[in-house]
């Protein structure tokens, strides 16, 4: 576990040095802000009435259509899809427990289309380097106006009716029954332990948006269930907060890396109904509409990450979009006292030009909530909703985004609480040209392998720095030890230099990078009568004193400090002999002529005083 103590301060750093941040046009802001190395950057594919795809694809036609949308988004830089498997207590996926989904066939609920959707994608989307999120819904039974009778005869609303509710014109597993949770629990542990997939989210939708002068039917099961709760309310929370408790440690169990994340509603309180809630007069509220505790999951570190749907532009006096991010922030990183919670924003893409609200006819508003986002210290990135207004593209907002916000690779963003190992660098790298462009090979015989691997790239003879998205060519998913990675924007007749990190299935990148063994630059260095290799991660320990220089921006060596006998740093990967200095990566640099230092290798390597 995370100590908050260390997490806090480091947020603390942030949040100072964000008091200095600016905001500026979008031109000033490409210039003042860096691309972020680790950003989400997801789509939410919905399902549900069929919004981002069509029914009635045979396998041929659904492979192509899930490669074709796929390439889209990597092409846009993209780096995660939110895919719906579950819309409507059904599944896009075989499963024992749930009918399949009308929404894939365009016929009967149960009809099954021949092939596994759900694999499909998450194939598709690995072979890609994205992550697959399988976006869940709890309770929903059918959409306005559907009959229980139009249900799969499998349905568990049709074999157990007592467990369904009706709201509106719409039909519910009942929130307060112990045997509907247990069953939605169920069906989480199937999903997770027969797919590969990166994380399961949830949305909104839990207790339904309340209808004017119609009270949920629930009133019996709170006096069988509730009697230790004064008010059904606070009975109604409570099913929902011990629903995402079991959710997560049903998750973890089943697989400790996948994450859980929830996209709720984008305000908890108004300030009215609570002096700690947002500044903002949103006619409906998580917390006293739709039973949602938000503040209670990060406080219970129930959840990996959490999605507001801050669906409201910059300059709506209700709900203003700047006013939202801040309380959100703010709610992260005070009340995550379990461990880290991940904040990223869910954007309102559908609005882009057909919004009441004449601030989405300007096409910056949500490139320009985007650089809000980055300029905040706590977010780290933002999900689309959703895949078919970024596909339209109203006034070329997203085109705006691809050229100035997306235009380098992002990693999504770590979970390193689920388990902080820091994998080790792949055993060998090959590189030679193919026909498609320069094709890498990555051989991996580590005892515990990771799940993926960052491709780094640079023109020249070496990686200029592993700590900046520019140099990042690309992600794979490890295949079993046996990877191949094809640059298809390199230029065959550029000289580059490649490194490969491993990413581990958290999200924690290895420290130490493998360049190719047959990369034109690959020399032998000797420190003392220990061979240096270079890409090769270690610790180094001084055994006397000597001067450690950085290498500033504009060239000129300037003295930071003297090491004294028996400090460490890690080495990232050596330079060329410069100036009578060995470099060190990260711009550290030390004199060649030092003997008495003592190196050691990856595997004893630790985390040094300077990083």
């Amino acid at each position: 576990m995370m100590k908050k103590n260390l997490f806090k301060t480091v947020l603390s750093v942030a949040m100072s040095l964000m008091l200095f941040i600016t905001l500026l046009p979008l031109q000033a802001q490409g210039a003042a802000l860096t691309p972020p190395k680790n950003e989400m950057r997801a789509a939410w594919i919905a399902t549900v009435t069929n919004i981002d795809m069509k029914a009635g694809m045979n396998e041929l036609q659904y492979t192509a259509w899930a490669r074709q949308t796929l390439d889209h988004l990597k092409a846009n830089k993209f780096n995660a899809v939110i895919y719906q498997v579950k819309p409507t207590n059904d599944a896009l996926y075989p499963s024992k427990l749930a009918p399949w989904s009308s929404y894939i066939t365009g016929g009967k609920q149960g009809k099954n289309p021949g092939y596994d959707p759900l694999l499909i994608m998450i194939n598709e989307a690995h072979s890609r380097g994205m992550e697959l999120h399988a976006w869940v819904n709890p309770y929903r039974v059918t959409m306005p106006g559907q009959s229980l009778e139009s249900l799969a005869s499998n349905n568990v609303a049709r074999t157990n009716p007592n467990w369904v509710v009706k709201y509106g014109k719409q039909y519910y597993l009942n929130p307060g029954l112990p045997e509907v949770q247990n069953y939605f629990i169920s069906t989480i542990e199937e999903l997770v332990a027969n797919y590969d997939i990166d994380a399961v989210h949830m949305d909104d939708y839990f207790y339904p948006y309340k209808i004017k002068n119609e009270a949920f039917p629930d009133q019996v099961t709170f006096e069988k269930y509730g009697t230790s709760f004064k008010k059904i309310e606070d009975w109604r929370r409570d099913n929902v907060t011990q629903l995402v408790k079991k959710i997560n440690t049903t998750i973890k169990k089943t697989k400790a890396y996948v994450q859980f994340g929830i996209s709720p509603f984008g305000v908890w309180r108004n300030k009215s109904m609570d002096p700690t809630g947002s500044d903002t007069r949103a006619s409906v509220a998580n917390y006293d509409d739709l039973y949602a505790d938000t503040r209670q999951w990060i406080k219970d570190g129930s959840i990996d990450y959490i999605t507001p749907q801050i669906y409201w532009s910059k300059t709506l006096s209700v709900a203003k979009y700047s006013t939202l991010l801040e309380w959100w922030s703010k709610e992260v990183h005070t009340y995550a006292s379990e461990h880290p919670v991940n904040l990223y924003i869910g954007v309102a893409d559908y609005k882009v030009g057909s919004d009441a609200d004449k601030a989405w006819n300007n096409k910056m508003e949500l490139p320009n909530q985007i650089i809000e986002n980055r300029t905040n210290p706590i977010a780290a990135g933002q999900m689309h909703f959703s895949l078919r207004s970024i596909q339209k593209n109203i006034l070329g907002y997203a085109t705006i985004l691809q050229q100035d916000l997306y235009n380098y690779h992002a990693l999504t963003p770590a979970t390193p609480w689920n388990n902080g190992d820091v994998p080790e660098m792949p055993t060998t790298v090959e590189v030679s040209k193919s026909a498609d462009g320069m094709k890498l090979v990555i051989l991996d015989q580590n005892k515990k392998q990771p799940r993926k691997y960052v491709i780094y790239r640079s023109e020249g003879n070496e990686v200029e720095s592993y700590d900046t998205a520019k140099n990042i060519v690309g992600v794979v998913y490890n295949s079993d030890g046996n990877t191949i990675f094809v640059d298809k924007t390199a230029d065959l007749e550029k000289r580059y230099t490649y490194g490969v990190t491993a990413v581990s299935a958290t999200g924690v990148e290895s420290i130490g990078t493998k360049l190719p063994n047959n990369s034109p630059t690959a020399t032998k260095v000797m420190w003392g009568k220990t061979e240096l290799k270079r890409g090769q991660i270690g610790k180094v320990t001084i055994m006397a004193d000597t001067p450690l220089v950085k290498l500033e921006s504009d060239g000129s060596l300037t003295t930071v400090r003297i090491l004294n006998k028996g400090d460490e740093f890690r080495v990232y990967s050596y330079k060329e002999e410069q100036n009578g200095l060995y470099g060190l990566g990260g711009g550290s640099y030390v004199q060649k002529n030092i003997a008495k230092v003592k190196y050691e290798t990856p595997s004893k390597a630790k985390l040094a005083l300077l990083q």
